[in-house]
């Protein structure tokens, strides 16, 4: 049994498959690969690309999905190990996924960090405790990593050059400003998946403390070894978007901060300049740009990049259905 929960964990030519595959189901969207299956997707967090793209992939491959909301329409989950289940908790996730894996054949799951201690979060518990107890595949809909949207933006980044080979571009990954603090996921996975693909990496931010979790550093530093490419850290706008072939921007809390947001946010709001705009895109060596959405326009793009021909976006959010259902139909092989 295999689960998808990090690309990391899959080979560089299963991810190229996965790719081919979807983007046959692209060109024609409905199949059998899933007739007679089923899929839960547990829901921790709101969505609206992820539920959608997963139930209509489903429904195009003949299957059926089920959408559960624990602590809403299902009981709320306790994770830890020895906890006295005497607070709002009412069952656990040891039982939780065994019983879910005698119903359905797959099992999808959507839940952020709590925002309050990294070193708990980046354990990604909640997630890898589902794996754990599961008896089914298991689908990671975004938790610390959002690996689906690395697949839609990937074949979104491909479709737009006309190759599947994406070595020598150069990729900037920038960070925006946001009024929030927010989850890294997107970041993470965007830096592992341009590396995966043997493309020149840039991350920008605008100081160190917004780097990277270490972890995904080093996911991108041995994808490097091990496909060419480069990765670099930048704090400069000019130089980091000088010559990109492709900008992809993204909102993320400094980790430093994590759980202690209040001095982080006037550093955050000095740097509201680093939005994408016309300008800074006039730099790039016609470059495309995109972003996983939801975007807040004219705080992270302007509205005139969000609605150039450079700005792949919505490729890349439809994208997110046809990914899905080559993960599905991989996963029931």
């Amino acid at each position: 049994m295999r689960h998808f929960l990090n690309t990391q964990d899959w080979s560089r030519p299963d991810l190229d498959q996965l790719l081919l595959d979807a983007s046959a189901f692209k060109e024609s969207k409905l199949g059998d690969q899933l007739k007679g299956k089923s899929i839960a997707l547990m829901f921790f967090n709101p969505s609206m690309r992820t539920r959608t793209s997963f139930e209509l992939g489903a429904f195009q491959l003949g299957g059926h999905a089920i959408v559960l909301q624990p602590g809403k329409d299902a009981w709320p989950i306790e994770f830890d190990l020895g906890t006295v289940m005497d607070g709002d908790t009412e069952e656990h996730i040891a039982e939780v996924a065994r019983v879910l894996s005698r119903y359905v054949d797959l099992i999808g799951v959507r839940a952020f960090p709590k925002f309050v201690d990294w070193t708990v979060d980046r354990e990604d518990q909640v997630l890898q405790s589902i794996a754990k107890y599961a008896t089914v595949p298991v689908i990671n809909m975004e938790t610390i990593t959002h690996p689906c949207q690395e697949l839609a933006h990937i074949l979104a980044l491909q479709e737009h050059f006309g190759t599947r080979d994406l070595r020598g571009k150069k990729y900037v990954l920038t960070w925006t400003y946001h009024p929030k603090p927010l989850n890294t996921a997107v970041a993470n996975s965007a830096l592992t998946i341009a590396t995966r693909m043997g493309m020149d990496v840039t991350l920008l931010c605008p100081t160190p403390e917004y780097v990277l979790d270490q972890r995904y550093m080093d996911w991108g530093a041995a994808n490097v070894a091990e496909n060419g490419g480069s990765l670099n850290v930048s704090h400069d706008i000019e130089s980091a978007y000088a010559g990109a072939d492709v900008i992809y921007a993204k909102s993320w809390g400094a980790l430093p901060y994590f759980g202690n947001w209040g001095p982080e946010k006037p550093i955050r709001d000095q740097y509201q300049h680093f939005m994408v705009d016309e300008a800074k895109m006039a730099l790039t060596n016609n470059g495309v740009f995109s972003h996983c959405l939801p975007l807040r326009r004219n705080v992270k793009a302007t509205d005139g990049v969000m609605d150039s021909p450079a700005c792949i976006a919505i490729n890349e959010a439809e994208n997110r259905l046809h990914v899905q259902k080559a993960i599905m139909a991989t996963l029931m092989k």
